[in-house]
């Protein structure tokens, strides 16, 4: 089976959304500690954002992880860059910097 056509749909969709979480579940529903940590995160900063369950389609699981060249989910992408998983999103938080990165990529906050 070939990965260009998952690759494909996950390039479509980090392009025309200018923040994806590729997460466990949903922000409604997170699945996981480390999706809901994001969703929290943010949602505490008030971004709009589409969210993707890789749970719903084992492609996109698994060629996320191909993709970024990160092993594990979730996934943040703020216009179409790779911003990084849990860890990193939470310490971009805390110390204000994913605030300066949307605001400097043109994604409105409601911090």
């Amino acid at each position: 089976m070939s990965e260009i056509p998952t690759f494909d749909r996950i390039r479509k969709e980090v392009s025309d959304n200018d923040v994806v979480l590729f997460m466990k579940g949903s922000r409604s529903f997170p699945q996981c500690g480390f999706s809901s940590a994001v969703v929290q995160v943010l949602a505490h900063l008030g971004v709009s954002y589409k969210d993707i369950d890789v749970l719903m389609d084992p492609a996109i699981r698994e060629g996320i992880k191909e993709f970024s060249n990160w092993p594990t989910i979730p996934q943040l992408y703020v216009k179409g860059e790779f911003v990084g998983g849990c860890d990193i999103v939470r310490e971009m938080f805390d110390s204000g910097e994913l605030t300066t990165l949307l605001k400097d990529k043109g994604v409105a906050t409601a911090a």
